[in-house]
């Protein structure tokens, strides 16, 4: 592949909106609600509609880019993002509002896993570690100014104009992708499988819609639970079809390869835990102890300045330890830093927060990495589509059940303690809930050989990598 080092940071274009406009929001929820005349609960709505998109289109993504070519699909994408990012800034209603982050969510469902496509079969596997380390470097940039610099647009503008911010970005991206990416396309491209992706879109999208309505009154517990069923029984179906079909659009038969079910799986309940920490911190800090937006996105940028010092670090701690012992140990340092969230008060000193917010985005850094690598260690070429496509859709699904939970424990801590509106001590047991769930990662990755993934972490029988 041409340009070996400038690919990662278009590349990394991409990573950056997403991680920036993922962190605004957050950052912004409390004031986007006051404003559309909102319940602040209500607008993790926002957060999971982009999520859901993601899972519907995900599955469609490796195809369009063997098919049509990944620089056609990855700029393509930009521009859909770009344009949902543009009608966000617009938007008067919930409805509005979450039909953007909708359109958006189509965009980032092609840009990302398309992109990091592009990665997996143009570099060696001794090189990706190190590659994927270096490319999240960029995209960890967001998460360091989002916060700050969404929460002063926020209280000293107008939260619309954080969504302006991925326009240029987007446009270089574009760009940039025309200059320096091939439009590499397979020799072969297997027919559509239409019916399994209906299965698997039409599934997603009805469970994730009413685990996110339940309790909202959008729709009623009738039909947030028949769309909670219905979901699952189209997965059951989609689970009999892929037997019966030679290409299916998801293979879930790349389960059967231990460091890619385990990266999954493991993965997924790690990030159920990670996916509330975006809603449940800035909702406390504004909602519990009072602070302005600008003054939230001040201390919780700070897991982002952690993540981006763990980059450095991580492939030669992959190299000396491997992929389970860090897997495994590391999950509970990732769950006990969650917990601890839960401790922080009004009068808890900002130094305090900050300096453990650092050490566990840190922890949280290395596990990312870890978990991006060891899932693909044992996948062949010609799978790394398909394998792309299903731990993207795992990914986007966990998290957006990571809000959900994190809103369900919120609610249903704020109800048992009979308040009317959520107070700061609703946080706690929401916190340590969250975090237990993200514990039970160290399951599926205690099961890994000693030296699984050697070849790719250099350590044991791969020592020479």
């Amino acid at each position: 592949m041409r340009h070996r080092r400038i690919v990662p940071m278009i590349i990394a274009t991409a990573l950056f909106m997403e991680t920036t406009d993922s962190t605004v929001i957050a950052t912004a929820l409390p004031a986007i609600a006051a404003d559309l005349g909102e319940d602040p609960i209500a607008l993790k709505l926002a957060i999971t509609s982009y999520l859901i998109a993601l899972a519907v289109f995900i599955p469609a993504s490796g195809w369009m880019a063997d098919r049509f070519g990944a620089r056609t699909i990855f700029r393509a994408a930009l521009g859909v993002f770009v344009a949902g990012s543009l009608a966000c800034a617009f938007a008067d209603s919930l409805g509005w509002f979450v039909g953007a982050r909708f359109l958006q969510g189509m965009g980032g469902a092609m840009m990302v896993p398309v992109g990091r496509l592009v990665l997996l079969r143009g570099i060696p596997k001794r090189e990706l570690v190190g590659t994927l380390a270096f490319l999240t470097v960029p995209a960890l940039i967001g998460p360091v100014i989002g916060p700050p610099l969404g929460g002063f647009i926020t209280t000293y503008a107008s939260w619309r104009l954080i969504f302006v911010i991925n326009v240029p970005i987007g446009l270089l991206g574009m760009v940039l992708a025309t200059i320096f990416i091939e439009n590499v396309r397979e020799p072969e491209v297997p027919p559509f499988d239409l019916a399994g992706y209906l299965m698997i879109a039409i599934g997603l999208a009805l469970l994730m819609l009413g685990l996110a309505t339940a309790g909202l009154y959008l729709l009623t517990w009738e039909a947030s639970l028949a769309c909670f069923l219905s979901g699952l029984a189209l997965l059951a179906l989609y689970a009999r079809h892929v037997g019966r079909v030679a290409h299916p659009v998801l293979p879930i038969g790349l389960m059967s390869i231990p460091t890619f079910r385990a990266g999954v799986i493991g993965g997924s309940l790690f990030r159920l835990g990670v996916g509330a920490i975006p809603f449940l911190l800035p909702l406390m800090l504004q909602l519990g102890f009072g602070l302005d937006p600008f003054q939230s996105g001040m201390i919780t940028f700070a897991a982002a300045v952690g993540a981006i010092f763990m980059k450095a670090l991580a492939a030669r701690i992959l190299r000396a330890f491997g992929f389970r012992t860090v897997l495994v140990w590391n999950a509970l340092v990732c769950a006990a830093f969650i917990a601890v969230m839960a401790a922080f008060r009004p009068d808890t000193p900002y130094a305090v927060m900050l300096g453990l917010l650092v050490i566990g985005g840190c922890a949280r850094s290395l596990q990312f990495t870890a978990l991006n690598a060891v899932a693909f260690a044992d996948v062949v070429r010609r799978d790394m589509s398909a394998a792309t496509a299903l731990t993207s859709v795992a990914q986007q699904v966990s998290l957006a059940m990571g809000v959900t939970i994190a809103a369900f424990a919120l609610e249903g801590a704020s109800a048992l303690a009979g308040h009317e509106r959520i107070v700061t001590a609703d946080f706690t047991p929401a916190f340590l809930f969250v975090a237990f769930v993200s514990a039970l990662a160290l399951i599926p990755f205690a099961r890994l050989d000693a030296d699984a993934g050697a070849e790719m972490s250099g350590h044991g029988r791969g020592g020479g990598a």
